[in-house]
């Protein structure tokens, strides 16, 4: 009998193209390294409804990172095709990509996230006093992330960003307070959070270079934190989740501050697989392998499609 094929995507057309490219391949690599699915791996960089219809695959593992590969644009054309896939659907990944989108949705939760205005770059000051974070609403990996200690700074960035409209680079940007406290990250697969990870970057930001490029961050797992605040850390992470609609897999981001309360800052519904990543380190600590994480992420993919080509959606 003939295994299942498993089509791994990866590459895209954004800014974390390097960075899905090492994901997609360690997945593949996962994958392979068990004897459960037959695997291809695809780079590529934007795909048509038609190109992936010519692929074959029993059930389809994209890994893009960035707004196109898990934004919803990549999602709208899996959905089309009909076959299963691991991960979000369409109108999740929309939400899980707009930070402000998420913060309103935290917020009927009743989780705290920092307050937020849209930048215009028509404003002489930013809406809050330094230090504030500036970054694009509709991207990951920190990529356009600036912070910005003085009202010098903002004027600065605000150039920065002109300088990007006038290239044609447009992005939606947020500006938020800055909050200052130990960065802590909860990876989720299916309903069930994995170990709280605390995040140590060696500069102070756990910034695109810390993330991928640099091995001078820390990452404790299971840190110390004060009594019952990780239960509950874990527990409202599976229920953002599945608020946004998302499925499968996510990785939910939070800021202690120094009165030990915890702010949230995103949700990734795509989060990195590479050798530098969090939510691999944080199955890995509760004894789960790459391969043994991949192959479950692709039988959840199965699980949750009907034979008849129609989801059954977020449970």
């Amino acid at each position: 009998m003939a295994k299942t094929k498993v089509l791994v995507l990866g590459g895209g057309p954004d800014g974390e193209r390097e960075v899905s490219i090492k994901s997609s391949t360690a997945i593949a690599g996962a994958l392979r390294a068990g004897s459960a699915y037959d695997v291809e791996l695809k780079i590529i960089q934007m795909i048509t409804p038609e190109e992936l219809r010519s692929m074959s695959a029993d059930v389809i593992f994209p890994y893009l990172h960035g707004p196109w590969g898990e934004g919803g644009p990549l999602q709208d054309i899996l959905e089309a095709d009909g076959r299963p896939f691991v991960g979000c659907g369409s109108q999740a990944s929309r939400i899980a990509m707009d930070k402000v989108s998420t913060k309103m949705i935290a917020l009927k939760l009743g989780l705290m996230t920092p307050p937020s205005f849209v930048l215009t770059t028509r404003d002489a000051k930013p809406p809050f006093k330094p230090p504030v974070i500036v970054k694009p609403i509709h991207e990951g990996s920190t990529l356009g992330l600036r912070v910005v200690n003085s009202r010098e700074d903002y004027e600065r960035v605000v150039k920065e960003i002109e300088a990007e409209y006038a290239r044609g680079d447009v992005k939606a940007y947020m500006v938020e307070p800055r909050v200052a406290g130990r960065e802590l990250t909860v990876g989720v697969i299916d309903t069930e959070a994995l170990p709280i990870i605390e995040i140590k970057p060696k500069s102070g930001l756990y910034d695109y270079e810390a993330k991928y490029n640099r091995n001078d961050t820390q990452y404790i797992v299971n840190p110390e934190l004060p009594a019952g605040l990780g239960a509950k850390l874990q527990d409202v992470s599976v229920k953002l989740m599945r608020a946004v609609q998302g499925r499968h897999i996510a990785r939910v981001d939070y800021m202690l501050d120094e009165k030990g309360l915890p702010w949230l800052l995103e949700i990734n519904t795509t989060p990195g697989f590479t050798d530098h990543s969090l939510v691999p380190k944080a199955a890995a600590a509760k004894g789960v392998g790459m391969t043994e994480l991949c192959e479950r992420l692709v039988g959840l993919a199965l699980r949750d499609f009907d034979r008849t080509s129609q989801w059954l959606g977020a449970r």
